[in-house]
């Protein structure tokens, strides 16, 4: 473990701590406007918003964002991903906690509803895969679709929430993230990680993104973002599967193939017998 992370926790105003962070009736109006966007975007529902969260709360939660060796990470690399991660609150700063606290508050939730058209959405306290993520010079993630049910909580996977915290990000570094289309033949919107900048999609098991291009920042940098994900007890029939883990752009395209030559064979021995 690096060493301990020392917070600047006196530079957090107290006032604004025990003042909520979101006015539902300024994220009201917000989620009215996007709805119709939201619901109606391709290649599946999604908006991008910036400036949501005051600025003032998001710098803070720039200059907490740990560095590689401040915290025990999660090492998230592996055939289809080079990257870090961290849903353990103890290890985040103050600034961090409360902005994920905030996003998962009752006020948030009802902004969520309003503008994806989701009703009972519940929030994950456990922030499973969620939280901090890094990602570094060379890091990627392959283009997926997400796990699609939380056991531990026994609900569906609804929405996914980033929120980029990278100041003075450049068209040239990348880290672009990628909205993919259900058939993996084409990339349909590249958003750059911008500071401030909060992209809500609806997960699906066709909802296909990822940041697949190797991130081209100076060794310095990283691409920082917080990941929120939320639930609901049901969901649309179309959109029911068996639970499954991440469904990767690799995996998934030899998973469809696989069909394809089954149900060839299965077309031939009917054919056969006729």
């Amino acid at each position: 473990m690096g060493p301990t992370r020392q917070y600047r926790v006196q530079r957090v105003n107290r006032a604004a701590i025990e003042s909520p962070m979101f006015d539902g009736a300024v994220l009201q109006p917000v989620a009215q406007v996007h709805a119709d966007e939201y619901q109606g975007n391709v290649p599946f529902s999604h908006v991008v918003l910036d400036d949501l969260v005051p600025a003032e709360v998001v710098q803070e939660a720039i200059e907490e964002f740990p560095g590689p060796g401040d915290i025990q990470w999660n090492d998230k690399t592996h055939e289809y991903s080079k990257k870090a991660a961290c849903e353990d609150m103890s290890l985040m700063g103050p600034s961090i906690r409360r902005l994920l606290f905030e996003m998962n508050s009752g006020v948030f939730i009802d902004f969520l509803e309003t503008l994806t058209g989701i009703s009972g959405i519940i929030p994950d306290p456990h922030l499973r895969g969620g939280g901090m993520h890094q990602i570094r010079n060379g890091g990627f993630l392959e283009v997926h679709a997400d796990f699609n049910y939380h056991e531990r909580l026994g609900l569906h996977r609804r929405l996914n929430l980033l929120l980029y915290l990278n100041d003075d990000w450049r068209e040239e570094y990348g880290g672009h993230l990628e909205l993919w289309n259900a058939d993996l033949t084409r990339c349909e919107k590249r958003i750059l990680p911008v500071c401030n900048r909060m992209v809500i999609f609806s997960t699906t098991d066709t909802a296909y993104h990822g940041h697949p291009e190797p991130l081209n920042c100076p060794i310095d940098r990283a691409r920082n973002s917080l990941a929120l994900y939320y639930y609901s007890k049901d969901r649309p029939a179309r959109e029911l599967s068996t639970p499954h883990s991440t469904l990767y752009r690799g995996d998934a395209v030899g998973r469809k193939a696989g069909l394809m030559k089954r149900l060839k064979a299965v077309l031939r021995r009917f054919w056969n017998k006729t």
